[in-house]
């Protein structure tokens, strides 16, 4: 018997104490009375209920362990209008119109595209967002990980990343429309930067006058003195040129005690596409982070780069290239390290180009907190 949604929680005599694992958006019965339409988040936006519904609808199934992001994103999602350079500062610069001048659909199965070949022997690859195949040392899909201490691990995060305070709209559209997540869990002190895991994200146009939306997700925890490299692409495959679609992937990045991470990410997504990314770091004491970006492709791109210091004595180095080279081609990066503790140590370098009428868009925060400042002096 299916859960009641928190939109039917208002209707109910008596509170839920916890949401239900599985959340229906559905709205509300009009003579539902106002002091127990308050036990639910009021809904803002029809357009953000309607795709989160699509969404829900889409995950016929989906491991239990993704249930309390699941949930907790959409609770979230119920009282988010959608954000528009006059509502929402993060946006204020970046025209997002383009993602809703098309009805959204979703994939039902992965397209009948032949996989692109990589050049190294663990691999990964989305169709879609759909996974399709995943390969090599560290590598599984979550419903794919035997108990134990990697399963363990990568429960509790994903759980924890439901509370994640900096996260807007895409990134909760994600946690709805999940449908199985990539777990890369390196040992602790196991060295494999040099044999990096490559993950290949395509995308097709085959849902014809609507936009394909698809949202894949990946999480990578190094444990204490591991090393790891990851080289991500996405681009389009199928007919030439692409087509029409919107990528909303997710990466979080967990960096032990003293571990280290290299990370590579290519977008060259078709022109004709919608491209919105979360990238999300938590680095440990003495742990380092390097990442390099080149991005050329779709006609709004979106990326959000969060970088969080859990510890003292971190290395963070951030070097990006993004190039608008098509007209009202946009391409918006937001980047934010925050700095809790003593001793960390950051690098960032951004560049653009933009050509005829494209908008290349970059906000660069770093916040330093009042303990690491107290530390200085």
């Amino acid at each position: 018997m299916p859960s009641p949604s928190p939109l039917c929680a208002a209707s109910c005599s008596t509170h839920l104490r916890a949401p239900p694992p599985l959340l229906r958006f559905r709205r509300p019965a009009a003579q539902a009375c106002a002091s127990l339409t308050r036990a639910a988040p009021a809904v803002s936006d029809d357009l953000v209920l309607r795709i989160a519904e699509q969404l829900e609808d889409s995950v016929t199934s989906s491991s239990p362990l993704l249930d309390p992001l699941r949930s907790a994103s959409a609770l979230s999602l119920l009282p988010t209008p959608w954000p528009t350079r006059r509502s929402s500062e993060a946006f204020r610069f970046t025209d997002i119109s383009y993602l809703r001048s098309l009805p959204i659909s979703l994939p039902s199965r992965a397209p009948d595209v032949a996989p692109p070949a990589s050049p190294f022997a663990s691999h990964v690859h989305f169709s879609d967002g759909i996974l399709v195949s995943a390969s090599g040392d560290h590598v599984s899909s979550l419903a794919d990980l035997p108990p134990g201490r990697a399963r363990d691990r990568a429960a509790a995060l994903l759980a924890a990343s439901a509370e994640f305070a900096h996260k807007d709209i895409f990134y909760d559209f994600n946690a709805v429309g999940v449908r199985d997540v990539v777990v890369v869990h390196v040992p602790e002190g196991v060295k494999a930067a040099d044999d990096p895991v490559h993950f290949m994200f395509t995308y097709t146009n085959s849902a014809k006058g609507s936009m394909l939306m698809s949202n894949p997700r990946v999480l990578v925890v190094a444990e204490k003195e591991a090393e790891v490299g990851i080289v991500e692409e996405h681009f389009a495959a199928g007919e030439e040129g692409g087509g029409c679609y919107w990528a909303n992937p997710v990466m979080d990045i967990v960096v032990d005690e003293g571990a280290r991470v290299v990370h590579s990410y290519v977008q060259r997504q078709s022109f004709a596409a919608g491209h919105t990314k979360w990238t999300v770091v938590k680095q440990d004491t003495s742990s380092k982070y390097e990442f390099v970006e080149v991005s050329t492709g779709a006609k709004l791109n979106r990326h959000n780069l969060h970088i969080q210091q859990l510890g003292p004595e971190t290395e963070t180095e951030m070097s990006t290239f993004h190039l608008t080279s098509q007209d009202k081609q946009i391409h918006d990066l937001h980047s934010r390290l925050i700095l809790d503790h003593p001793r960390g140590q950051s690098q960032q370098l951004h560049k653009c180009i933009a050509s005829g009428t494209g908008n290349s868009i970059f906000d660069g925060n770093i916040k330093v907190n009042r303990y690491v400042v107290k530390q200085l002096f």
